[in-house]
């Protein structure tokens, strides 16, 4: 394994863990696109020149990164966009195709996952720590609000909402979760709108459980009673 390789799927803790790192190509659709437009490359976000930056492997927005690069230590629980909340487990230079590398074990209990990386990937990766008491606020004062619907096909939107939850954002994940609720005497969501909508509400009671110090069910049902109690 290279060290500047992408990020290979999560293993079990019982194997190899494996190494995360943001993929950087270029794919040749992109490519073909920029030369198009005249600009002779990718932009700086991985996007089309001239638009929004854009994760080169799905088209869609890539995570949101920290404000200020962060420091992490043995112990912190942290978010990792694409896996939610997990643990520091340790931090330590490791020697990887002949480089050495200060990398970050995280653990993710409930999927009995390890990913490792690289302290100086970490915030271009959206590894975060948990949001605070005032980001979350604003998280639940998100779910009080209307749901925003677009008139797009349905593939389009659950895209869209699947980039939301992957974004490791809180307030992109409420507005998930916002937008799928259904309300007394409205119809019921589809079996894809019923998966989306509580990958989204499980991202934040995990979330929620630990700034609580409490267990996910219990933060689950703090959720579920305040959505009650906002319709």
């Amino acid at each position: 394994m290279k060290a500047a390789a992408a990020a290979a799927a999560p293993v079990a803790r019982t194997a190899e863990p494996s190494l995360a790192e943001p993929e950087t190509t270029t794919p040749p659709a992109v490519a073909a696109a920029d030369k198009a437009r005249g600009s002779g490359g990718a932009s700086a976000g991985g996007g089309i020149s001239g638009g929004p930056a854009r994760d080169d492997r799905t088209g869609r927005p890539p995570p949101r990164q920290p404000a200020k690069a962060e420091k992490f230590a043995a112990g912190d629980h942290v978010v990792y966009p694409t896996h939610g909340v997990g643990k520091v487990e340790r931090i330590a230079i490791e020697e990887i195709a002949g480089h050495n590398l200060e990398l970050i074990h995280i653990t993710f209990e409930e999927n009995r996952m390890t990913l490792r990386v690289p302290v100086a990937k970490a915030r271009s990766a959206g590894l975060r720590k948990l949001a605070t008491r005032k980001l979350f606020d604003e998280a639940l004062a998100v779910l009080k609000g209307r749901p925003r619907i677009k008139r797009t096909m349905w593939s389009r939107r659950a895209q869209e909402y699947e980039a939301k939850i992957n974004s490791g954002d809180p307030l992109a994940v409420a507005e998930v979760v916002r937008d799928l609720r259904r309300n007394a005497g409205q119809p019921e969501q589809s079996f894809s709108e019923r998966q989306i909508f509580e990958a989204a509400l499980d991202r934040l009671a995990a979330e929620l459980a630990v700034l609580d110090k409490t267990d996910k069910t219990t933060a689950l049902t703090k959720l579920l009673d305040f959505l009650k109690a906002a319709n």
